[in-house]
C-alpha cells in the first residue's frame, strides 16, 4: 500500500548571535515526540507555501516572519505518512517568541549545542546534507 505524502514548511529564524530559533515537540506528537525541530507545519490543501509557512510560524511562536531565501528539502517516510520538507530562511519582522500547545519548550541555539540535542530525524537530514552549516 502507497502512503500519501504530506508537504510540510520549516524556517530558519537566526538572532543577532547567529543562533537558530527551534521548538520541541509535544510527548503526545505522533512523530518525534519530544525532540527538538525547526518551527512550521503542514501546508493545507490549496494553500500557498509561503503563506503556510508564514502562518503556522505564527501559530507556533507569535512571531511575523518574511521568506528570505530557499535552505533545502528532505524527504521522511514515517510508518503512518511520508513527507517532503521544505525549509526556508525566514527574517523576523515583528513579535517576541511565545510558543503554541504544539511544544513544549524553545530555544535560541548555536549549531555546536544543536549537535548535542535529541533533534527530529527530519532536521538531523537537513543539518547533514548541508554539512552542519545553515
Amino acid at each position: 500500500m502507497n502512503k500519501n505524502f504530506g508537504l510540510t514548511m520549516r524556517g530558519i529564524i537566526k538572532n543577532s548571535k547567529n543562533e537558530i530559533l527551534i521548538v520541541k515537540r509535544h510527548p503526545k506528537s505522533k512523530t518525534d515526540p519530544e525532540m527538538w525541530e525547526l518551527p512550521g507545519g503542514k501546508v493545507d490543501k490549496g494553500e500557498d507555501f509561503e503563506d503556510a509557512l508564514i502562518r503556522e510560524i505564527k501559530e507556533e511562536t507569535s512571531l511575523d516572519v518574511e521568506t528570505e531565501s530557499f535552505c533545502e528539502a528532505v524527504q521522511n517516510d514515517y510508518m503512518h505518512k511520508r513527507t517532503v520538507q521544505l525549509i526556508m530562511y525566514l527574517n523576523v519582522i515583528n513579535g517576541e517568541v511565545r510558543i503554541s500547545e504544539e511544544h513544549t519548550d524553545w530555544m535560541w541555539t548555536s549549531l555546536d549545542k544543536l549537535k548535542t540535542l535529541e533533534i527530529t530525524s527530519s532536521l538531523k537530514k537537513v543539518l547533514e546534507k548541508r554539512n552542519w552549516e545553515v
